[in-house]
């Protein structure tokens, strides 16, 4: 997609979501950016709104990526999100169509249109098999394919879902990216995830409820990297 951001292979999504407050935010923040520094890997940072332009402002290797946006132009508006606010906070991409704030066909096709205009990255949030495909169809950059009944429990799908949706996603593009992370809490998950098919994986509650962030982060990017310099990768 012209004018988007490009990820390197594996990478990882640290999304905060509405866990932390801005001070502990920037704090995960720098913590990752140093560790993806350490790694090389590439990491997709979320936050909310109102934190974007610290953690933009103190950090250089994130991608830093907004939980959701608006289809709106400059305007009227009020109490929506305009993507270029965004793109001035510093946010390259966009999380659309999560599970905690689904959107209609109709208004998610309309706001990838939007970010594909302000330059933004799309990671586009898809359930079932079904699902995934037809969200493929609109051209997102990267797709979050999960189950939402897994999301934040800690588990796994224990079945065929990672492979049947990956493969889904990449029938209709190749060149979409695709996490899979629900229940991801180990760097023995993202292994499983990357041998199955996945470019990327990451979480949420298996980073953020954490005794200790770093721990949990250099479990996850080790494993991340061992994936990508292993002769068989």
């Amino acid at each position: 997609m012209p004018g988007t951001p490009t990820l390197r292979t594996p990478f990882l999504i640290v999304n905060p979501k509405a866990y932390l407050g801005g001070a502990e935010t920037l704090q995960l923040a720098l913590l990752t950016e140093e560790l993806a520094a350490h790694y090389d890997i590439d990491v997709i940072f979320t936050a909310q709104h109102a934190y974007l332009v610290e953690v933009a402002k103190h950090t250089t290797r994130l991608l830093i990526t907004a939980q959701h946006m608006d289809a709106i132009t400059p305007g009227r508006g009020m109490g929506h999100t305009l993507p270029e606010a965004l793109v001035e906070a510093g946010a390259k991409a966009v999380v659309l169509n999560h599970a905690e704030f689904p959107l209609t066909l109709a208004q998610l096709d309309a706001t990838m249109r939007r970010a594909e205009e302000v330059g933004m990255a799309t990671i586009v949030c898809a359930d079932t098999e079904r699902q995934c495909r037809a969200v493929a169809q609109l051209g997102p950059t990267v797709m979050i394919c999960e189950p939402t009944a897994s999301i934040g429990t800690g588990t796994m799908d224990a079945g065929d879902y990672i492979e049947r949706t990956t493969r889904a996603v990449k029938e209709v593009d190749p060149s979409i990216l695709v996490i899979q992370a629900a229940g991801v809490t180990t760097g023995a998950d993202i292994t499983r995830v990357l041998r199955l098919g996945a470019d990327g994986s990451g979480g949420t509650s298996g980073i953020v409820a954490a005794p200790d962030w770093r721990v949990v982060l250099v479990d996850m990017l080790s494993a991340l990297a061992a994936f990508r310099d292993a002769p068989t990768h």
